[in-house]
């Protein structure tokens, strides 16, 4: 990053002025088809006429009150949360890795009211993605990620991803909670199999563990339903972060949870200044109505199928460079062949005005916004053809 910026990043130079629904647009007009959706955030696209409205409407009112004060929108968005989901309990924060925080001391708080304070470790996977927080990278467990933030935090287990017999062996007398993406992002765009879903809500009633789910990037209706694991009956968390595309943009979180779960949340056990803010309820609702207005998601899994069906083609025209398609809705991974980096993919859709971009395992993600038509499919595909045709070998 330029300086005076801490150089954490690495953008291209390129910048963009304004968007418009799945496309963003640079200061003098030339425009992008966006398929990242800022990490799988702007799931209405940009600018959303509804949104604005809301956003501009709550911003000529009312910025901040603190929690100190009741804030009537979040309470409205929190009744909808609840009334959608399995949850009972909402906790509204500014980002994931906050909704992450919340639900990993939400675990350990019920263990710790019920009488079994030392079930405080929890079991999470390789290939995890939590955010970016102290606890969130410990959670994770990414090596990349913990180097050099000093000693590894105690209290996390991580298995093998898909490795059943090694997440049996470490259940614990001192297992607090088992932790999981649906579909794991950052970590390669890995769904979970529906019944290792269920097998996980199984072994924790078994030994009486809290499930999390951590839906910060496939819930929102990403997937085609409003959260990845309601595709899966019986599969239930006690508890789940979200995130990204629920806030449309603006910056929200949320940290759902039964009745159960949530009774050792009580007044000073846990806090935010800024979350479940004013201007944040005022677009969550909108968000909300949107992706559960009649045929929003019905929509997503038609143009999701249509997306899926043009990537296994595109598979077949570049066997020698694709591995694999995986994902689920519209959240998409393109696993590359050993030799290519989809690192060096993403520059060559970027210059053919598609915007992607890159996660574990070897994958180039697609996170586009919810409301892409067939065409916009159609056309990144397109762009994708050519951008591999370009893609050099890295051996």
């Amino acid at each position: 990053m330029p300086a005076p910026m801490m150089d954490t990043y690495a953008p291209p130079d390129l910048v963009f002025d304004h968007g418009k629904g799945a496309r963003l647009f640079t200061g003098d007009g030339e425009g992008y088809l966006d398929f990242i959706s800022g990490i799988a955030v702007n799931c209405l696209g940009h600018a959303h006429p509804k949104a604005v409205a809301a956003l501009t409407e709550q911003a000529g009112k009312l910025w901040h009150l603190s929690n100190m004060f009741k804030v009537p929108a979040g309470i409205e968005l929190a009744d909808k949360l609840t009334k959608a989901t399995f949850a009972d309990r909402v906790f509204f924060t500014n980002s994931g890795a906050e909704a992450m925080e919340c639900a990993l001391k939400t675990a350990r708080r019920y263990h710790f009211v019920n009488g079994n304070p030392q079930r405080y470790r929890i079991i999470t996977f390789t290939g995890a993605f939590h955010g970016r927080t102290y606890g969130a990278i410990n959670a994770g467990g990414n090596p990349k990620y913990l180097e050099g933030f000093g000693p590894a935090m105690e209290g996390f287990d991580q298995v093998e991803f898909g490795d059943h017999e090694a997440l049996k062996a470490a259940i614990s007398d001192e297992t607090a909670a088992i932790c999981i993406e649906p579909v794991q992002g950052e970590g390669g765009v890995r769904a979970v199999p529906e019944q290792c879903l269920r097998g996980l809500r199984q072994l924790c009633d078994e030994h009486g563990l809290m499930l999390i789910y951590d839906e910060v990037q496939c819930g929102a209706g990403r997937t085609g339903k409003l959260f990845a694991h309601q595709w899966v009956e019986g599969a239930e968390p006690d508890i789940m972060a979200s995130a990204k595309g629920i806030g449309g943009g603006f910056p929200m979180g949320a940290c759902l949870a039964t009745e159960a779960a949530a009774a050792g949340m009580v007044v000073g056990t846990h806090g935010s200044t800024y979350g479940g803010g004013p201007l944040a309820m005022a677009v969550g609702n909108v968000v909300f109505d949107e992706l559960t207005a009649d045929g929003f998601l019905d929509q997503v899994v038609d143009v999701s199928n249509y997306l899926g069906q043009q990537l296994h083609g595109l598979m077949d025209r570049h066997p020698d460079k694709i591995k694999e398609i995986r994902g689920k809705g519209l959240l998409i991974g393109i696993q590359l062949k050993d030799g290519f980096d989809p690192k060096k993919l993403v520059p060559l859709a970027r210059d053919r005005h598609l915007l992607i971009g890159a996660a574990g395992d070897n994958v180039a993600r697609l996170a586009p916004p919810l409301v892409i038509t067939k065409d916009d499919a159609s056309e990144a595909v397109a762009v994708l053809d050519a951008a591999f045709a370009a893609l050099e070998s890295t051996a």
